[in-house]
């Protein structure tokens, strides 16, 4: 089963479009976990094991696990997200981009090594550098298009013969990258105009969609700007992640359940809007 058939599944079996961010920062766990990088595994799998019902993926941001040398617990995570809740597309969130040999690396990092679903990418460096990604069978490409952060007109809006780069980028993508292989789209929610220009270019290639919660990205606008519905009305097309607003609801010992709630009420917020 490739990507888009696995998300397509996630989809209709968890009725949700929300995807939760794992982000693990030490100095953010629960008071009987702070400040032990050993408990990163223990923190991850707690959150999954509360949330896994009500989510179409989960994001493990490999620089959280990498930074402090967590790497084998990355991992452990990510092989028991497809052991417990192996309808769960597992997406890494490593903005790789290289070209080459290394490409290959890093796409074979990201599919053998972490068992990942889809890999997220930077296209700076052309076709050529998401190739080893794109030709990999039944894996998924998500490759940065209208980025979340503010800095990130700087470049994603430079005109190229009168078109904001990132369409560009959206229309590459729609035109040439998926017909090598299965490709999705990052369209941060502060940008809701953006992304709906986004969606009338690439149809219903699915979008990741960090920056609701934390970073203040309206719900009922992304829906709107950027879900695609099937005949029977169901919503779809976008995984809408949310990381630090769900992980760090409870400092406590009821941080597990207080993700799980926060979790419920934004998966409920998404299937609202639209």
């Amino acid at each position: 089963m490739g990507f888009y058939q696995r998300l397509d599944s996630a989809w209709t079996r968890s009725g949700s479009m929300l995807c939760v961010g794992l982000d693990p920062d030490v100095a953010r766990f629960p008071q009987t976990l702070r400040g032990d990088v050993n408990n990163i595994e223990k923190f991850c799998k707690e959150i999954v094991d509360a949330t896994g019902d009500l989510v179409c993926a989960f994001k493990p941001q490999i620089a959280y696990f990498a930074a402090v040398g967590a790497e084998k617990q990355l991992e452990n995570i990510c092989e028991y997200i497809r052991a417990r809740f192996p309808d769960v597309v597992l997406i890494l969130d490593a903005k790789r981009g290289d070209i080459g040999d290394t490409a290959a690396l890093y796409a074979r990092e990201a599919f053998e090594r972490y068992g990942a679903d889809a890999v997220t990418v930077n296209p700076y460096l052309g076709t050529d550098s998401l190739e080893p990604f794109l030709s990999t069978p039944g894996k998924g490409t998500i490759v940065l298009c209208r980025t979340s952060n503010a800095g990130s007109s700087e470049f994603q809006s430079l005109q190229v013969n009168g078109e904001a780069l990132y369409l560009r980028v959206a229309r590459t993508a729609a035109e040439t990258w998926s017909k090598i292989g299965e490709c999705a789209l990052v369209v941060g929610a502060t940008y809701p105009a953006e992304l709906a220009q986004v969606r009338s270019i690439v149809g219903t290639m699915p979008i990741l969609v960090p920056g609701i919660g934390a970073q203040g990205g309206d719900v009922a606008a992304v829906v709107k700007a950027g879900a695609c519905k099937t005949s029977d009305g169901a919503q779809r097309g976008l995984i809408i992640n949310s990381s630090r607003a769900i992980l760090y609801a409870s400092d406590g010992a009821d941080f597990a359940a207080s993700a799980r709630k926060v979790a419920l009420t934004t998966r409920d917020a998404i299937n609202a809007a639209g």
